[in-house]
């Protein structure tokens, strides 16, 4: 019998038919991981960009919800990708995600600055407006009446002049001249007696007391007397419920008595300390008619154009009337 044996394959081509099948897998792998990655890096920059976005809305929205933008990119249907897709649709939608996030930061900085410029505007016609507290000179108010309680001094009797010195008396040194400084005349006794005719309320409530009785005062037309007892008012209760009419209506007392530059500081004061009150519109409007007396038209027309900027509401309704009219009394640039 006669035997055959075979030659022995080489033992490369027996490596290389066992290692074929692996190295295939093993590359396909490697392809689908680097396009993994190429899709992975635009889609963690498209979450720090939307994350600085919702930084950004918090901070110029702090109120929460109603305040920030609705996104111009909103999740679509899903739908079934068919076998054998290109890869780079994905990476096409983020990046066109992206371009929209961009362009709404771009707006959104857009507002920001636009915010800040009118802040500066709106600092710098209170900046005007504080500069209006410096009063004008004036003549001294008159001497206020006496209370109710209080009773008149006597008049002080008139000395009789001292006969003139004989024309060999010695002469006296000369000095320089000194201005007499003119003293307040008491208020007269039927000016007293109208005054004390005035009935002070006596309700319970000493607050509101006292600011009937300085608006009586002003209502009668004793604005010295008025200016006093709404002055003791302001002072004593700060807080209290009426206490922007009561510094209004200290403005009004001294604007009527025709010291505008006094009125313009309570005005101007009773508009900053709580812009919000009742009488903050009414002090602005007379804050530009004292300016108006003053001839300071720069002045005046800042205070109507705040008016008009903070109270739209106010001049087209219960102030329609006096706004107009102190409008049309100065030429506005």
């Amino acid at each position: 019998m006669t035997m055959t044996f075979r030659r022995a394959a080489p033992l490369g081509a027996l490596l290389l038919g066992l290692t074929a099948p692996i190295t295939a897998p093993v590359l396909a792998q490697s392809t689908a991981q680097k396009s993994a990655t190429a899709q992975a890096d635009p889609e963690m920059r498209l979450r720090r960009i939307e994350a600085e976005i919702r930084a950004m809305q918090r901070k110029v929205f702090p109120d929460g919800a109603g305040k920030t933008f609705v996104p111009e990119i909103t999740p679509g249907q899903s739908t079934m990708t068919p076998t054998g897709t290109p890869a780079s649709s994905a990476v096409t939608d983020i990046l066109a995600r992206m371009d929209a996030v961009e362009a709404q930061m771009t707006r959104l900085t857009a507002q920001v600055e636009e915010g800040q410029n009118r802040s500066s505007k709106i600092e710098e016609r209170l900046t005007k407006l504080e500069a209006a507290a410096a009063p004008a000179p004036e003549e001294p108010a008159a001497p206020l009446a006496p209370a109710a309680t209080e009773t008149l001094a006597p008049a002080p009797v008139a000395v009789p002049p001292k006969p003139a010195t004989p024309a060999t008396a010695k002469p006296a040194a000369t000095k320089p001249a000194t201005p007499a400084v003119a003293k307040p005349a008491s208020p007269s006794a039927a000016r007293v007696a109208a005054v004390q005719a005035i009935e002070k309320p006596a309700t319970g409530d000493a607050a509101l007391d006292e600011y009937n009785y300085g608006f009586r005062l002003w209502e009668a037309k004793f604005y010295p007397e008025a200016q006093q007892q709404l002055q003791i008012y302001v002072d004593r209760y700060p807080r209290h419920n009426m206490i922007s009419f009561g510094r209004n209506l200290l403005g009004r007392a001294w604007l009527d008595d025709g010291k505008p530059g006094t009125a313009a500081q309570f005005f101007l004061q009773n508009y900053l300390a709580d812009k919000k009150g009742a009488r903050a519109p009414d002090s602005l409007l007379y804050l530009g008619l004292a300016m108006v007396k003053l001839k300071d038209t720069e002045k005046a027309c800042g205070a109507f154009a705040e008016l008009a900027s903070t109270y739209p509401d106010e001049i087209s309704g219960r102030l329609k009337g006096q706004y107009d009219a102190a409008r049309g009394s100065v030429k506005c640039k």
